[in-house]
């Protein structure tokens, strides 16, 4: 079955809601996502969105924060692009009618928290749900909006490139999607495609992200041609929640920001002794004190402490994380609450410029799965959803450019020469393998021989991988697994180009940050271009 549209967003959380409802008063909007729109690594932020609002704040202070947490990576231009536009984003999102927190008697109007690396009070949020509460308020926009099709459980598989698809027409057409309840396989064409699939951190053993967080976007573009940046800087969050059935459950950096201290298991405080800023240091110098201290104590875990501030304090600014603590047996008014380090942001992906366009044409990237140069080494906290927002504010001014176009006839997905898969258990053999070895040899603190280790193993699973895609019908779980292991390999060849220790990138072998800044870009062998013809 062959479906057309004018623009195809695969991706639903902020980045990808927020493009769509600014396309769809122009243009007819497929929107695809693995689950529904309501599951995102979007809705799961707790903390808020980062933006200069009031006084004595200013846009050189945020700019400064953003590069001094980036370690000196950050792209200036887009730096300045993000955090110039940011106001005038809140604005919209407000227009959409997201209730962010009030305060009479700050000059914004608006309460405003602090978190780790910020010099001011600048973030504003939704008590401590804000992802969730943007989220629930574009959805029903997006769910109501005629223009918009909604493609739920519904997983890309690869997108359309002209040459391989017999046509003269340069760049992508569209993409392959596998429709999971029918189990059939579906052709998207449209003249534009945007990728907002998200982050990668399925490929972790341990991550805050949903289950959906499995590199597809930067996958797909590697393999279409696009050049893939700095995918060495994964930022591990260093406070998620510590329990057998707390799955993926984030305790928000506000918590800090908010006078929250880290403890030892026998109560001593030990972040003063990593870092001038204590508590408050960006989240790489925290989670690797965190690692250092679970490693020289044999710890399983170290404890955030609040029980030091008012309890209705905590129970106002922090609801979620108190009803979810206390559904678990923990009080956060009178215990501290037990935490480690988990993968939780990707500050690489594919290059985009500040239209959010790829190296393809008709290809656009926006949100995490794509590399603006905003983050540089490091994420500085509530950047991320701001960044969707600025980038899908770009991204459709410039789509809306250029009139409506048809995608000539795609042929449609070929199975023919393959069968129903005979052992579904490799799949979850190989799924597990990997995300262990990657959390062994390519985690919080890395070296070149465990990285040399990795790349083997993957090069071994990719073989396997490929195999299997090849001659079985393609599953989520298969279109995962592929994305992953290719993802991984992404990460692990940029991590083994750098020769130093940056940001979140940290070596054992190259413990000194070289004096030479550069991003590390990888190029396929097979590159189509927005310059050159496919």
């Amino acid at each position: 079955m062959v479906s057309e549209f004018d623009v195809l967003i695969v991706g639903s959380g902020l980045a990808g809601q927020s493009l769509a409802l600014r396309l769809a008063p122009y243009r007819r909007v497929a929107l695809v996502t693995k689950a529904t729109l309501e599951h995102s690594a979007s809705a799961w932020a707790q903390g808020g969105i980062a933006a200069v609002l009031e006084s004595p704040d200013s846009i050189s202070d945020h700019i400064r924060d953003t590069q001094i947490a980036g370690a000196g990576l950050c792209d200036e231009a887009a730096t300045r692009f993000v955090v110039e536009n940011a106001p005038r984003n809140i604005d919209w999102l407000i227009a959409q009618g997201v209730a962010f927190d009030r305060d009479a008697s700050a000059k914004s109007g608006f309460h405003l928290t602090r978190e780790g690396g910020h010099s001011h009070r600048r973030i504003i949020h939704v008590v401590d749900a804000t992802g969730s509460a943007v989220q629930q308020t574009l959805t029903a926009k997006v769910r109501a909006h005629p223009n918009i099709r909604i493609f739920e459980r519904h997983v890309a598989i690869d997108l359309i490139l002209g040459a391989k698809s017999g046509h003269p027409e340069r760049g992508c057409l569209g993409a392959y999607i596998l429709a999971t309840e029918s189990d059939s396989v579906e052709t998207f064409a449209a003249p534009v495609t945007v990728l907002a699939t998200g982050g990668a951190g399925k490929v972790y053993l341990y991550t805050s992200n949903p289950d959906s967080s499995s590199g597809d976007g930067i996958a797909m573009a590697w393999r279409a041609g696009c050049r893939i940046a700095n995918m060495e800087f994964i930022q591990f969050h260093p406070t998620c929640l510590f329990h057998p059935r707390a799955k993926s459950f984030l305790i928000t950096e506000a918590m800090r920001g908010e006078g929250g201290l880290l403890r030892l298991p026998d109560g001593t405080r030990f972040m003063p002794r990593h870092d001038e800023r204590a508590e408050l240091a960006p989240r790489d110098v925290v989670a690797r004190a965190i690692d250092f201290e679970m490693k020289r104590g044999g710890h399983d875990c170290v404890f955030l402490d609040l029980t030091h501030k008012p309890a209705a304090f905590l129970i106002e600014h922090f609801p979620t994380i108190y009803a979810r603590c206390q559904g678990l047996g923990i009080d956060i008014t009178r215990e501290p609450i037990p935490v480690v380090p988990a993968a939780h942001y990707l500050c690489g992906g594919v290059v985009t410029d500040l239209a959010a366009r790829t190296d393809v044409d008709g290809l656009y990237a926006v949100g995490e799965n794509a590399c603006t140069g905003l983050h540089g080494a490091n994420r500085l906290a509530s950047n991320s959803l701001l960044e969707c927002l600025v980038f899908s504010e770009a991204a459709a001014e410039h789509i809306l450019q250029t009139p409506p176009q048809r995608v000539p006839q795609l042929p449609e997905w070929d199975a023919s020469r393959v069968t129903d898969a005979d052992e579904q258990i490799v799949i979850s053999h190989n799924w597990d393998e990997l995300r262990r070895f990657m959390w062994d040899y390519v985690g919080i603190v890395r070296t070149t021989k465990r990285l040399q280790r990795a790349r083997h193993r993957i090069r071994m699973l990719t073989r396997e991988i490929q195999e299997y895609y090849s001659n079985f019908r393609v599953s989520a779980d298969l279109i995962e697994l592929r994305n992953l292991v290719l993802t991984g390999d992404l990460i692990v060849q940029c991590a083994l180009r750098r020769h130093e220790s940056r940001g979140l990138h940290y070596s054992r072998d190259y413990p000194d940050t070289a004096a030479e800044v550069r991003s590390t870009i990888l190029t396929p062998r097979q590159r189509h271009s927005r310059s050159d013809s496919v």
